[in-house]
Formats: C-alpha cells, sequence, structure tokens
C-alpha cells in the first residue's frame, strides 16, 4: 500500500476520474453514502480555491487508486474532515472491502488527529473509531414521485392534507406558482443567502455566510457542473417574485439538500414545506433515487422522511500531544451540545432561548 498527499489542483484528471468511478461503482455496490456529492472530487476542488490546508491523501495498491481521502489541516497537525461546520457528509471513497490502518493513514498525511461529525457508514478505515451515531433522514424518490406522495399520504395524512391546501392558497393569494428545479440566475442564490443570514441571526445561530470562505464555496458550486457533481438551485416562484428556495449539491443519484430558506412574508403559507414536495417531484424527475436532509432534528425532516441514514462524529488520534490537547478541548462542548438535542425537555427551552437572543440581538 502506497500513500501520497496531495493539493486538490495537483490530482491528475486519471485521478479525478478514479474518484468519480469509485463514486458511481460503490452506489450499485449499496455504499449508497459514498456517492454523496460531498465526497466528490468537484467538492473537494471548490473547498481547496476557498480554504488553505486542503488535501487528498490517495492510497494505492498495486498502482491503482483504492482510497481517496480529502481533509483540512492546521500547520499544527490538526486535521478536520473537509469542511467541517458546512459539509453533510465525510470520510475517505473507496473500493469496496478496502481497509487499513488508521493511525497509519493519519501517519502518512503528517495528522496528529483527524474530527469528523458526519462520517458516513461504511467498511473503511474508520469504520469502529466513531463516539457517537446520528440520524439523517433520506426521501425516496427513486420509484417516482407519485409513490412518495402516496406513502406521504398514507403515513401523514394531515400534514400532506394541510400543505398541499397552503401550496393552493398560496398559488391563489400571492400569485400563480412555479417551481424551477435547477435556476441559473445567480442573484436569486444572493436572495437565497441573504434570507438564510436573517433566519440565522433570527433564531440565535451562528451566521454562516458572515464567513466569507463559505459564501465563496457556495458561489463556486453553484457555478459546478459536472454529471458527478453539480450545485443545484430550486426556487419556489408566486408569479415573478422567490418565495422559498434552496441550494444543494446533486451527484448522480443523490441530491444532498444544504441551505433551505424562504420569505418570511410568506411563512403561514410554509413555502418552505411546499418547496421541498417540489423539489422531490424535480429530483425523481432528474433521475435522483434519494434527497438527503442531512443531520439534525428538525419537525420538517420527519414529516417527510422515508427512513434514515446514519452518519457519526468523533476522533482519530495519534499518540501526540497536539492530539491529547485538541480533543481535550473540543470534547466537552461536543458532549454537551449533543445530550441537548438529543433531549427534548433540553432542546425546547435552548431552542427558545436561542430565539429570544436572535430578536435582541436584531432589535425586535
Amino acid at each position: 500500500m502506497d500513500i501520497a498527499v496531495y493539493r486538490p489542483g495537483e490530482l491528475t484528471a486519471a485521478d479525478r476520474a478514479a474518484w468519480t468511478a469509485m463514486q458511481s461503482k460503490a452506489h450499485l455496490e449499496g455504499a449508497e453514502a459514498l456517492s454523496n456529492p460531498f465526497l466528490s472530487p468537484e467538492f473537494t476542488l471548490a473547498a481547496g480555491r476557498c480554504r488553505r490546508g486542503v488535501r487528498v491523501a490517495v492510497v494505492r495498491e498495486g498502482g491503482e487508486p483504492a482510497a481517496f481521502f480529502p481533509y483540512q489541516r492546521t500547520s499544527l497537525g490538526v486535521g478536520r474532515a473537509l469542511g467541517l461546520g458546512v459539509s453533510d457528509c465525510q470520510g475517505p471513497v473507496h473500493r469496496s472491502g478496502f481497509d487499513c490502518d488508521p493511525v497509519e493513514l493519519l501517519d502518512a498525511c503528517g495528522l496528529a488527529v483527524w474530527e469528523f461529525d458526519h462520517l458516513v457508514h461504511s467498511d473503511g478505515p474508520f469504520a469502529a473509531v466513531a463516539a457517537a451515531h446520528f440520524a439523517s433522514p433520506v426521501i425516496d424518490v427513486d420509484r417516482g414521485y407519485e409513490p412518495y406522495l402516496a406513502e406521504l399520504r398514507a403515513r401523514s395524512p394531515k400534514f400532506t392534507k394541510t400543505t398541499l391546501a397552503k401550496e393552493r392558497r398560496l398559488g391563489r393569494d400571492a400569485g400563480s406558482l412555479r417551481y424551477v428545479h435547477d435556476e441559473r440566475d445567480p442573484a436569486v442564490l444572493r436572495t437565497l443567502m441573504e434570507w438564510k443570514s436573517a433566519q440565522y441571526r433570527r433564531t440565535g445561530r451562528s451566521d454562516r455566510f458572515a464567513h466569507p470562505w463559505i459564501t465563496r464555496l457556495v458561489e463556486q458550486l453553484f457555478h459546478t457542473r459536472s454529471p458527478s457533481a453539480a450545485g443545484i438551485l430550486s426556487v419556489l416562484y408566486a408569479g415573478d417574485r422567490p418565495v422559498a428556495a434552496h441550494f444543494g449539491l446533486r451527484s448522480e443519484r443523490i441530491l444532498a439538500c444544504w441551505f433551505p430558506a424562504y420569505d418570511p412574508a410568506f411563512a403561514k403559507y410554509s413555502p418552505g414545506l411546499v418547496l421541498h414536495l417540489r423539489m422531490a417531484e424535480g429530483a425523481a424527475g432528474d433521475g435522483i433515487a434519494h434527497l438527503d436532509l442531512g443531520r439534525g432534528p428538525k419537525e420538517y425532516k420527519d414529516s417527510l422522511r422515508t427512513r434514515d441514514l446514519f452518519v457519526s462524529e468523533g476522533w482519530v488520534t495519534r499518540r501526540h500531544p497536539v492530539a491529547s490537547v485538541h480533543r481535550a478541548r473540543r470534547a466537552p462542548a461536543r458532549a454537551v451540545r449533543n445530550a441537548v438535542v438529543a433531549r427534548p425537555e433540553l432542546f425546547g427551552p435552548a431552542d427558545k432561548l436561542l430565539k429570544r437572543i436572535g430578536k435582541i440581538r436584531s432589535g425586535k
């Protein structure tokens, strides 16, 4: 086994093609999570243009690529999953049956520790090191949109009836509805980011788009147009006015949901829910097998989901003082957050407090 480390732009066309082919084969072999667009070479290349310290370890066996491991690193050897904090799927992409010592991999990458929070479940080198596991709900549309809608009606009749009624009412009150599955107008992308920033502040969350690198990353991916990975901006219009939008990434068979938001002026119509139903329909027509809604408890995800995939968080460490210090600093905050999120009696009050803080900060 030979391990070589590259900057993303140093990968050859042959290596990128092998990476893409590995993802396509993984889906066919039942390892669907490995074909997620967050694990694509296109996402790694875009991240490398926006962040320093992005690297890719290529593991070769018999001269042929067996695994691709993208990550970020600091000068002290602290490693993080690529896009930690914004990426919803992390880890190495590898051929079926591949395995190696995770500590050996870290050593080859010059890392004392590698931290992750959305590690995919697979039989790869990090399968046994995860500390905690979390559901990542998906919407299956591989049989088409109508079978999904019929299942939704049977499972959640009141939710489905209410959402479709609000959709009709929105069309009557605000103008004829029009859905664009793949909008190419960058002005609408800017509108979406403005809505999302306001939502983060309104609910007391950290505004991701206050970080210039995240804005640059989204803009880079918006212009990425590859059959194996592309940025997709989906928009619901009432008349000529956008009322809800979503930006995500698609691979050949997966649409990874990422940044949904809507115009608060239309909140009573639940335009975000209407948009997600339209997205499911558009994705089914586009050959997508499922929409990945991402880790995290949300009521709308529980209503729309058909099943769950699972992701993990944790660390891989070598015996190194940097690893010990990093883990000691990060572990308590993660433990507290996960405890709050997992317990409704804690999460509800915490969520209300954050929203109250958001209102105070916004002067409302």
